[in-house]
């Protein structure tokens, strides 16, 4: 194991632009945080990743020591040193000078999938930013195994001791969820910016994409945000409910294809339900080999670690597929550029399927 300990790394962008990257601290007062009671405003950690100036400042950090060691012994996970993914190499670097024209970059907001941290999306951040997008990760504060915020503190996964407590639980996290966007793009677009890149973002295109508990919460940030034109769900099992009058914005369905084939033994049925009240583009890939972790960093730092998780397809291979699927769905619809990958099953890319729910023969 101590062989391999700095072997862990990132897949190099795929875009011309070199990336930069930095962190926000930003604080809602108009809202009680969710999930620890007496707390009057909602804190949120979130990381922004941009096209940038080249430099050779510092790569950016994974995460910290901290929130390396709750993630993984959260987990159960003790073969590893606790600090291991703190070690993680990115290509970002730190407070480098954003680069691009006023009101000319795309934003795209990621969410995460519950437990985890905002940092585990961050190769598909990383290449979004090369093309030429400012991507957002926002950290769920309390519904991460753990938050570390620049005063010192490391908030834990309070959330998760409230699941047991009944219906609506799945519901208020995406609620929730779609809250904190809804105050990321204010603090990102509004008059007085967090971020001094802010002038970059073309307001007029925004679009999130989420993995799990993430891609759940797109569904409700779309509903409740008119500036999100569009959304992806990566293997996530839905909970908003979508109006009768239907959801008329482009959506994306990636899922892995033993949870996800339309009408399959043991599916999860919310996208079958959903499907048909998208009522605009709309796809459904499935990826076969995929576990739920192939849509994150995770399953290739588990591949480098030398952690069986039992998955069909290699972590980086993962990762390539849906770098290339997100990112054509983002060009298509927030930069109009069509792309040939969403018509139809690519050579390059044999292991997606394109599904037609209402097509499909029921099991």
């Amino acid at each position: 194991m101590a062989a391999r300990r700095h072997a862990l790394y990132l897949p190099e962008p795929t875009g011309p632009c070199p990336v930069g990257t930095t962190s926000l601290w930003l604080t809602d007062t108009s809202r009680p945080d969710p999930w620890n009671p007496g707390v009057t405003a909602r804190e949120l950690m979130v990381s922004l990743w941009y096209p940038a100036v080249p430099s050779d400042g510092r790569r950016a950090r994974y995460m910290t020591p901290a929130e390396s060691e709750l993630q993984l012994t959260s987990r159960g996970i003790t073969g590893v040193p606790p600090d291991t993914l703190s070690t993680v190499r990115t290509n970002a670097a730190v407070d480098a000078t954003p680069a691009g024209h006023q009101r000319s970059l795309p934003l795209v907001v990621l969410s995460p999938g519950f437990t985890n941290a905002r940092s585990v999306l961050t190769a598909l951040a990383e290449d979004l930013a090369s093309h030429g997008y400012v991507v957002a990760g926002i950290d769920h504060t309390y519904e991460s195994f753990a938050t570390a915020f620049p005063d010192g503190r490391v908030t834990t996964c309070l959330a998760r001791e409230t699941r047991r407590r009944g219906q609506g639980f799945w519901e208020k996290v995406v609620a929730g969820r779609a809250a904190d966007v809804g105050f990321v793009l204010n603090e990102l677009t509004g008059a007085h910016p967090a971020w001094p890149g802010a002038g970059l973002i073309d307001p007029s295109r925004i679009a999130m994409a989420g993995h799990s508990a993430g891609g759940a919460a797109a569904i409700a940030a779309l509903l409740a945000d008119s500036r999100i034109r569009a959304g992806i769900d990566m293997d996530g099992a839905t909970h908003a409910p979508i109006p009768d009058h239907g959801l008329s914005r482009p959506f994306l369905f990636l899922g892995k294809q033993s949870n996800y084939t339309p009408g399959g033994k043991g599916s999860v049925t919310t996208w079958e339900r959903d499907w048909k009240l998208l009522t605009g583009w709309k796809r459904w890939l499935l990826v076969a080999g995929a576990i739920h972790a192939s849509f994150t960093d995770l399953e290739l730092l588990a591949d480098q670690v030398g952690i069986d998780t039992g998955a069909g397809l290699p972590g980086a291979r993962s990762l390539d597929i849906t770098r290339a699927y997100v990112r054509a769905f983002f060009d298509q619809h927030l930069r109009g550029k069509p792309q040939p990958l969403l018509d139809q099953p690519s050579p390059r890319y044999p292991e997606v399927t394109f599904c037609s729910p209402e097509a499909e023969p029921r099991a």
